[in-house]
């Protein structure tokens, strides 16, 4: 009595595998670039958060020209006599992207938007290089 698979039972196998992975994987592609657009707009809720505790302590938000950095550090002593010594952000500094870009923040008539430019880094794009907007993700 012999042991072991004869060729014909092991290419069944094989093809029965690359069947199965065949349904799987088209479902599995993609779902990196959606995790990270998630991703981005959770970050963009605690970065609008920090921004309104921002504003409930000082009265305003930080102008365009101080940026998300504001969160961090006080950009004035005299505009922002309230700013707390730790700021407004959990350790300290600013998150980056899932694609380790900065975020860009703009401040316009007292309202603000924040900006990432998405996978490739810059403005515009289509599909993963697409901009994506705090407007985008939470219309307001």
């Amino acid at each position: 009595m012999r042991k072991g698979f004869s060729l014909i039972e092991i290419m069944i196998v094989i093809i029965i595998l690359g069947l199965l992975a065949s349904f799987v994987m088209p479902n599995l592609i993609g779902q990196s670039d959606e995790a990270k657009k998630k991703l981005v707009c959770i970050q963009m809720k605690s970065i609008s958060e920090s921004l309104k505790t921002f504003k409930l302590y000082n009265g305003t938000y930080p102008s365009t020209e101080e940026g998300l950095e504001a969160l961090a550090s006080n950009p004035d002593a005299e505009k922002y006599p309230s700013y707390p010594s730790n700021g407004f952000l959990d350790e300290g500094r600013l998150p980056k992207d899932p694609w380790g870009g900065q975020y860009i923040y703009a401040n316009s008539d007292g309202d603000f938007n924040i900006i990432s430019l998405g996978a490739d880094g810059k403005e515009g794009g289509d599909a993963e290089n697409r901009d994506i907007t705090y407007d985008t993700c939470f219309q307001k």
